[in-house]
C-alpha cells in the first residue's frame, strides 16, 4: 500500500468551524470552455466545507484508509526538522496546495526515493522543481481550471479596491473617522481606463470577460493569439510583447505561470515603461515581480498601487517588505482557495488518486510532467526549469508570532 503525504494550511485560529455559514453553494455543471468538472467515483465531504486546512484533509482520509493506504496530513513543511521533511523519505505520493506550498526542491526529491506522484490541489505547480521531477521519473499533476474563475473574481476585486481606494476608506470607518477627503484623494473610476493582462489563458480570459461591462479598453499579450471571434467579442487589442502593452495601460494584471521566462519579469526596467501612476495586480506568482523593484516603484509614485495575493516564499516572512510598502492591497494567497474552489480541487485530487491507484491514465489537462517530460497542460503552459530557488526562506515564518485579527475575536 502507498504512503500519501499531504501538506495543508493550518485551521482557523478560532478553531475548525463546526458548521458552514451557508447551507449550500451553487452547483457548477462545467467550466466555461466546456471542460468537465472533476469526476471522482464519489466524495466524502459536503461542498462548501473548509477542506483546504489540516482538519478538512481535502475530504480524503476515509477514501484512502478504506483502501489500506497510509495518509499523513501536516502543515509543518519548512526546514529540515519539519514533519514534511521527515516523512518525505518513504512517501509514494505528495499532495500540496499553492497557497501553502510544500516546496519539492531537487534536494528534497533526491531524498524521496519512492516518490512517484506530486499532486497540486489547485493550479500552479512551480513549487515543484520540474527539471528534477523529469529527471527522476516523477509525475506532476494539478487540478486544472478548478480555481481559475475564483482567481479571476479576486483580480477584479483587487482592481476596484486599488483604483477606488477602498482599503484606506474602510480603515477610516474602523478608526471611527469620517475623513471623506482622505478617502477620495486617491480614488478614481475605472471607466475608460486601459486595462491589460499578461497572459490570456483560462484566468486572464476570465478577467477580460468580467471587466468588459465596466466600459474599459481591454488589452492582452499572450504566447498564442486568441481567436478573432473572441477579440471581436471583447473588443481586445493584442500586443506582441509585454513591453508594448504596459506602455498604454492604466492597470496591468499578471495571469501567467511562473517559469524561467517570467521570473522577475516585472523589474525596474519594465516598470519604468509603465504609465506613471499605473496599477499592477499580481495573482499569478510572487516571483514574476522583482520584490524590491515593486517597493521602489510604490515609494517613488511610479506605481499608484500594487495588489496581489502571491508572495515568495510562501508563507512570507514577517519582515517581507510587501507587508509594509505604501499603497498596497496584499492578501495571503487566498484567491484560489475559496470554499467553492476547494470543493472542486478536492474532488479533482481524489479523481487523480483514483486513476493513479487503478492504473488508468490521468486526464491530459491534469498533467504537468509525465514520462520524463512536460506533458498535457504542462507542455502548453510551462517551460522546463526550476523556480524553487530561495524557498528555504519560508522557514522564517515558523517562529513568527501569529496575530489574530480583531475581527475574529
Amino acid at each position: 500500500m502507498a504512503k500519501i503525504l499531504c501538506v495543508l494550511y493550518d485551521d482557523p485560529v478560532t478553531g475548525y468551524p463546526k458548521t458552514s455559514i451557508r447551507d449550500n453553494i451553487p452547483e457548477i455543471k462545467h467550466y466555461p470552455d466546456g471542460q468537465a468538472l472533476p469526476t471522482p467515483s464519489k466524495i466524502d465531504f459536503t461542498p462548501g466545507q473548509l477542506l483546504g486546512s489540516i482538519s478538512g484533509e481535502l475530504g480524503l482520509r476515509k477514501f484512502l484508509e478504506d483502501l489500506g493506504h497510509e495518509f499523513i496530513v501536516t502543515s509543518d513543511k519548512d526546514g529540515e526538522d519539519s514533519v514534511f521533511e521527515k516523512e518525505l523519505a518513504d512517501a509514494d505520493v505528495v499532495i500540496s496546495q499553492p497557497f501553502w506550498p510544500a516546496y519539492l526542491t531537487a534536494e528534497r526529491i533526491a531524498k524521496a526515493k519512492k516518490l512517484k506522484l506530486a499532486i497540486t490541489a489547485g493550479i500552479g505547480s512551480d513549487h515543484v522543481d520540474l527539471d528534477a521531477a523529469m529527471q527522476n521519473g516523477i509525475t506532476v499533476a494539478e487540478v486544472t481550471y478548478s480555481n481559475s474563475i475564483s482567481v479571476s473574481e479576486h483580480v477584479v476585486m483587487m482592481i476596484l479596491s486599488l483604483v477606488r481606494n477602498y482599503i484606506p476608506s474602510y480603515q477610516w470607518v474602523v478608526n471611527k473617522g469620517w475623513n471623506i477627503a482622505d478617502c477620495v484623494e486617491r480614488s478614481y473610476d475605472i471607466e475608460g481606463m486601459n486595462i491589460g493582462t499578461v497572459a490570456a489563458g483560462r484566468i486572464g480570459l476570465a478577467v477580460l470577460r468580467r471587466l468588459k461591462p465596466f466600459d474599459v479598453k481591454l488589452h492582452y499579450t499572450n504566447r498564442h493569439r486568441l481567436p478573432r471571434n473572441i477579440e471581436e467579442e471583447l473588443n481586445l487589442t493584442y500586443h506582441p510583447d509585454v513591453d508594448s502593452m504596459v506602455k498604454v495601460c492604466d492597470v496591468v494584471t499578471i495571469n501567467a505561470p511562473l517559469y524561467h521566462e517570467t521570473e522577475n519579469l516585472f523589474d525596474d526596467e519594465l516598470i519604468s515603461k509603465m504609465k506613471r501612476g499605473a496599477y499592477l495586480i499580481n495573482t499569478a506568482r510572487g516571483k514574476i515581480c522583482d520584490r524590491d523593484a515593486i517597493v521602489r516603484a510604490l515609494e517613488s509614485g511610479q506605481l499608484a498601487g500594487y495588489a496581489g495575493d502571491v508572495w515568495f516564499p510562501q508563507p512570507a516572512p514577517e519582515d517581507h517588505p510587501w507587508r509594509t510598502m505604501p499603497n498596497h492591497g496584499m492578501t495571503p494567497h487566498i484567491s484560489g482557495t475559496s470554499l467553492s474552489a476547494q470543493a472542486r480541487y478536492a474532488a479533482g485530487t481524489r479523481e487523480i488518486l483514483e486513476s493513479w491507484f487503478s492504473g488508468k491514465p490521468l486526464r491530459s489537462e491534469y498533467l504537468i510532467v509525465d514520462g520524463g517530460k512536460l506533458a498535457g497542460t504542462g507542455a502548453r503552459s510551462y517551460g522546463a526549469g526550476n523556480a524553487t530557488g530561495g524557498s528555504e526562506e519560508a522557514v522564517k515564518f515558523k517562529t513568527a508570532k501569529q496575530i489574530i485579527p480583531s475581527s475574529v475575536g
